[in-house]
């Protein structure tokens, strides 16, 4: 866990906090973690933690958007790192699904996010717009595959993009039930594979 030592300027100082919160709000739960608790493991006071966030919400929301930045950036690098266009989209899956950096963090939060909105019409607004965001970064690389030749010109770039999401939040539930499809996940990987790319 880092922790914020000394005096920051602000703008290193609320990284820092972002840090450490994506940290401890995905090791517990939104719900169960206290500012106080929030500001401790930052090695900071409340009133700095208020400084830079209104409240535990809007820590939680800015962490979400830190981790979703996270993982497109390894996204980006998935891809760039792909000569072939055709399987950008099984590298950013494989990306996700390996990584011990991002989805453990940002499978919880969005977890997490899901449950809450149920009851705080905020989070809901917020994972609404989140969602469509996240969904509009995969459809945009499946065009850009088609565009390369990749993915053959028939496929629904926005369905595809939601099949992607949706298997990506089957997976939080299948760590989340410690492991129950994982004989199954090599067999759906290739299923998809060879359903978006033709081959």
């Amino acid at each position: 866990m880092v922790r914020a030592a000394g005096r920051l300027p602000a703008e290193a100082r609320r990284a820092s906090l972002l840090d450490c919160a994506c940290t401890v709000f995905s090791t517990g739960s939104y719900r169960g973690t206290t500012t106080a608790e929030l500001a401790a493991a930052a090695g900071v006071t409340e009133p700095i933690l208020y400084r830079h966030f209104r409240s535990k919400r809007e820590l939680y929301l800015a962490c979400l958007d830190e981790c979703w930045g996270r993982l497109r950036a390894a996204w980006e690098t998935a891809i760039a790192d792909e000569p072939n266009a055709g399987l950008w989209v099984a590298s950013m899956g494989r990306t996700f699904v390996e990584s011990e950096e991002h989805r453990p963090v940002i499978s919880n939060l969005w977890v997490q996010a899901l449950a809450e909105a149920t009851e705080d019409p905020v989070m809901a607004d917020f994972m609404r717009g989140h969602m469509r965001e996240v969904h509009s970064f995969i459809a945009g690389v499946i065009r850009r595959a088609q565009e390369a030749g990749g993915i053959p010109a028939d496929r629904s770039a926005d369905a595809e993009a939601w099949i992607f999401y949706s298997l990506g939040l089957l997976s939080m539930a299948d760590r989340a039930l410690g492991g129950v499809m994982e004989e199954d996940w090599p067999g759906i990987r290739d299923s998809r594979r060879r359903w978006l790319t033709g081959a």
